[in-house]
């Protein structure tokens, strides 16, 4: 399966990522890792990011992180891998959402920039988005997933243009006319924050987007159906894979996976003939499966080595992890780098 597909090549086009988050939700996967570069589909995640974005004429991407740019370094083979220039900015104290973009914008953009969250499983087509952003002669666009219950999330409310109109927190299924929430990806003019000087912490949702609105400026909504997850907690990542593997999601390949019937395989990998593959399950590369291993929904990063007779179901499993022969993993288990299942 190939990689998403877009319609138009946008040249010369810089992203932003935001990144700030600790991921204290996928321990022990990322006490030595930033979220965004725990292996997704066989690569980091931000590769995957990066492609995309690059299929659509991005030339450079800035990630906008915490106060630490050490663990960030991996980025820069990232990014030539895919031809992307990648940066990283740092932010000495919190500066929320848009805080940290406010202050990369004011150095100067060139033109339109993408915003994306950088734990987010989309395959948005960013193509069209940025034709929407274009033709609506929008400062902002903010693209728009449905949901089923409303109460949990701040709706967006458009005209019939597409145009915003005004955002409700958390209503009442029913009790607005809309069902469009923000999916976590926008488009700016490099002006977007000229009402807003000055620096420190800023919030899109809070003050950029409805101070936009409120002074007559055109945000534009922009509806898709395309995939829409966080790949935030264990589940959700065992979730976003399946997406993935069973077609749901659109996302690029990494160099080396190889997916068949709902299972991707690195070229690297050594599978006994004897071993029971089930969907959902991503085997990363230098991995060995011996004989009689069975393993469904299961997740497996780096050099992992599962034993003879082994079991692992709806678990992942950090790099170099060993299960022993005839050792049961899961369901609902998540190993850290260098752990040791014994039977």
């Amino acid at each position: 399966m190939s990689g998403t597909v877009f319609a138009t090549i946008h040249p010369l086009m810089e992203a932003v990522i935001l990144a700030g988050g600790k991921g204290t939700r996928l321990r022990p996967l990322t006490d030595a890792l930033p979220k965004p570069l725990v292996p997704f589909m066989g690569e980091p995640y931000a590769a995957g990011l990066l492609r995309r974005l690059a299929a659509v004429g991005a030339t450079r991407a800035t990630f906008l992180v915490g106060h630490e740019a050490g663990a960030w370094r991996p980025l820069e083979g990232l990014g030539a891998q895919v031809g992307i220039d990648v940066a990283v900015a740092t932010e000495e104290v919190p500066l929320d959402t848009a805080g940290a973009a406010r202050r990369l914008l004011g150095r100067g953009a060139g033109g339109a920039v993408v915003v994306c969250n950088g734990d987010i499983l989309t395959d948005l087509d960013l193509a069209t988005l940025l034709d929407a952003h274009r033709g609506a002669g929008a400062t902002a666009t903010i693209a728009l997933t449905r949901v089923p219950d409303t109460s949990t999330f701040g709706v967006v409310v458009c005209d019939a243009m597409g145009r915003v109109m005004r955002f409700v927190e958390k209503p009442t299924p029913g009790t607005v006319e809309a069902d469009t929430v923000n999916a976590g990806t926008y488009v700016l003019e490099p002006d977007v924050f000229a009402a807003f000087p000055g620096d420190g912490p800023l919030s899109f949702e809070r003050a950029v987007f409805p101070g936009l609105v409120g002074s007559g400026a055109t945000v534009l909504g922009h509806p898709s159906d395309a995939h829409w997850a966080d790949l935030g907690t264990p589940a959700r990542y065992l979730a976003g894979h399946r997406a993935v593997l069973e077609g749901v999601c659109r996302w690029p390949d990494a160099p080396g996976m190889r997916r068949r019937d709902g299972v991707a395989v690195h070229r690297t990998a050594r599978v006994d003939r004897a071993a029971k593959l089930a969907g959902g399950t991503v085997i990363g590369s230098g991995c060995e499966i011996e004989g009689g291993a069975r393993l469904r929904d299961a997740v497996l990063h780096e050099s992992v080595r599962i034993g003879a007779g082994a079991t692992v179901e709806s678990a992942i499993l950090g790099p170099r992890a060993r299960v022993a022969p005839g050792a049961s993993v899961g369901p609902n288990v998540v190993l850290g780098e260098g752990a040791v299942v014994h039977a």
